[in-house]
């Protein structure tokens, strides 16, 4: 049986596993006896690059078939700073899980910065390491390169992987923009966090709510996720609803 290396992110772990992608993260979703429900996301480690991190002597011990046959779901290797610890080289594919175990795979694709200049104000939900949600003036490549590079803040962090979410009509009009289709729970809030960036242009980030309850609303996606530091990115698209209706029935049904 093969083995493969997954870099958890909720909660943040690197777990050797005996399951392909789409069977952890059922396993993950649900357990085995579908008496759990969860949303879990999660990468493919490429093992040859990340092979510093792996325990070998531990995992030809622990990640082995059961007594029955049954292939092995799931050994911790490690549960503290493991995006720091992981190449961005190593990321493989990113996998997204809905609650009842539905799995979509996220390949990675070139990211055009050209783009990001169509919109005025973006609302991001930062997932690994730390995970508040922040209304930014910056589009997605210059908030990563924000919040990794030491020489512009302070408070800056080694790697972050965030994904950003639909403002509609309030990423142009904060004060009178219809929200009508945004499901968030506390719309003035964030129309006021989105208005102090517009009041005031020597602000770049405000934080909306400082807790992640551990679910995202992936309807709410606006266009993918994404994962690095300072100018290093890696950019994995989400699909529309259309094409997740055509083309991934199972997990558009689900979310």
């Amino acid at each position: 049986m093969n083995r493969y290396l997954y870099l958890c992110i909720t909660p943040e772990s690197l777990i050797s596993s005996m399951l392909p992608p789409e069977e952890f993260g059922s396993y993950m979703a649900v357990g085995t006896r579908k008496q759990s429900r969860g949303q879990v996301i999660f990468f493919e480690v490429d093992q040859n690059v990340a092979n510093h991190l792996i325990p070998w002597d531990y995992v030809n011990v622990r990640c082995v078939p059961k007594d029955d046959g049954t292939p092995k779901s799931s050994v911790y290797l490690s549960i503290y700073r493991v995006l720091e610890s992981v190449p961005l080289n190593a990321l493989l594919s990113l996998y997204l899980v809905t609650d009842d175990g539905k799995t979509l795979e996220l390949k990675k694709q070139d990211y055009q910065p050209r783009e990001e200049t169509k919109t005025h104000l973006h609302l991001y939900q930062e997932l690994c390491p730390v995970t508040p949600l922040v209304a930014s003036s910056l589009p997605p490549a210059k908030y990563l390169k924000y919040m990794t590079d030491n020489s512009l803040t302070v408070a800056y962090l080694p790697k972050l992987l965030f994904v950003e979410l639909t403002l509609d009509k309030l990423a142009d009009n904060p004060e009178s923009g219809s929200a009508e289709h945004l499901p968030y729970s506390n719309i003035g809030h964030l129309r006021d966090c989105l208005m102090t960036l517009s009041d005031e242009k020597e602000k770049n980030k405000k934080t909306v709510n400082r807790y992640f309850n551990g679910t995202l609303l992936y309807r709410t996606l606006k266009n993918g996720f994404f994962v690095g530091s300072k100018d290093e990115l890696l950019y994995y698209p989400y699909p529309s609803m259309a094409e997740l209706e055509d083309k991934h029935y199972e997990f558009w049904r689900s979310i």
